[in-house]
């Protein structure tokens, strides 16, 4: 995919994502590996609904602003899952509520954080880690997501929300949506007695679509 068909796809999906209320105001942001080696990002302060494809920012290695607006103030969680997943072409990050929701509860797995309820979450998320809770803007997180990064690819901040890489940036965006529902479902039954699958069953979905 050249250039300017990413840049149309990261407005197109973006603005899908925000449409349908998996973020809000300016909140969110998105990243795409481009062939050249760097990185287009949604800017800083931008809203997903409204983004503007000439606009964008392309960053390179090091996070040095090349062309367009300044980038996401966040662009240090994209570099660090970049970092560890050299496989990633994309990641979206989203202040989803119910995933957020999910968060902030207490005594809760933090390598578990929705246990294994449906097979599209176990085929899209797989293994969720849950990371504690950091200042916005606080590049300690930086570490903390470099630390888990090569083992999942969907990390949930505490408090903040979730972060997740795709080979695509379609694949990014389906996983995101799918945890969000997920987040959902998870939210509405708790209380209830649940089935959820058992490790022969997650195992057999993660043997034929590895995440």
């Amino acid at each position: 995919m050249n250039e300017a068909a990413h840049r149309e796809q990261i407005c197109l999906l973006a603005k899908s994502l925000f449409d349908r209320g998996f973020t809000v105001g300016s909140s969110g942001n998105i990243s795409v590996r481009t062939d050249d080696g760097n990185w287009l990002m949604t800017p800083t302060n931008s809203c997903l609904g409204r983004l503007d494809p000439a606009r964008l920012s392309m960053v390179d290695a090091e996070g040095k602003l090349l062309s367009g607006d300044e980038p996401t103030k966040e662009s240090f969680l994209h570099m660090s899952m970049y970092a560890q997943r050299p496989q990633a072409g994309a990641v979206v990050h989203l202040h989803s509520t119910h995933s957020v929701a999910v968060s902030m509860l207490g005594n809760i797995d933090t390598e578990t954080p929705i246990p294994p309820i449906t097979a599209y979450y176990v085929m899209k998320i797989g293994r969720l880690k849950l990371l504690p809770y950091y200042a916005p803007g606080d590049v300690s997180l930086a570490n903390a997501v470099r630390e888990v990064a090569d083992k999942h690819h969907a990390i949930l901040l505490a408090n903040h929300g979730p972060i997740v890489a795709g080979k695509t940036l379609e694949a990014a965006v389906y996983a995101s949506e799918e945890l969000e529902e997920t987040a959902k479902l998870f939210l509405l039954l708790r209380g209830n007695k649940i089935t959820v699958l058992d490790t022969a069953q997650v195992a057999e979905l993660q043997a034929k679509w590895p995440s």
